[in-house]
């Protein structure tokens, strides 16, 4: 086993504020929505993610990945700020799309770094998930002990780190 390849595939995520902010806003919002989108919503990304990964590394050129990244920091943000129960299916569709484009971001990094791609993509599920978990513990917590409203705050500043991603990104 490589494990550098592991290992880089799991920092890739917890390395950049785009990928923790995006996986944890999944947690946090299937938090909101309650019921099946607890799981639903994270697999979807984490099923779809490994589906952006595969397309990078077969060569499929997706134009826009970054600003699609940021977009999707700043849409998860809007949707956990005005608390918005999407049926299930339309928010494992909605956390799949923009898995589509993390998961691109990933097979394009691992494709030039050289890396092992079956241990990065491993490593890289493995941490997604955890930034998943995290999202649903820490908006369960804060619903459970302090409220919605607070949850929802946690959304706004969700969006205004991807707002100031796409300003970065111009």
């Amino acid at each position: 086993m490589d494990t550098s390849s592991l290992v880089s595939g799991v920092m890739h995520p917890l390395g950049g504020a785009d990928h923790i902010l995006a996986m944890v806003a999944i947690g946090l919002w299937s938090v909101i929505a309650g019921g099946r989108a607890l799981w639903v919503w994270p697999l979807a990304f984490v099923s779809t993610v490994l589906a952006g990964f595969a397309a990078a590394i077969l060569g499929l050129q997706v134009p826009m990945v970054e600003p699609a990244i940021a977009s999707s920091i700043l849409v998860l943000g809007l949707l956990i700020a005005f608390a918005v129960r999407a049926p299930v299916w339309l928010g494992a569709v909605i956390a799949g799309l923009f898995a589509f484009f993390h998961g691109h971001a990933h097979g394009t990094e691992a494709f030039s770094a050289g890396v092992d791609l079956i241990e990065y993509a491993i490593g890289f599920s493995l941490a997604t998930a955890a930034l998943h978990g995290f999202g649903l513990g820490a908006g369960m917590l804060i619903s459970r002990s302090v409220g919605e409203r607070l949850l929802r705050a946690t959304g706004g500043l969700v969006a205004a780190g991807g707002l100031a991603m796409i300003a970065n990104l111009a």
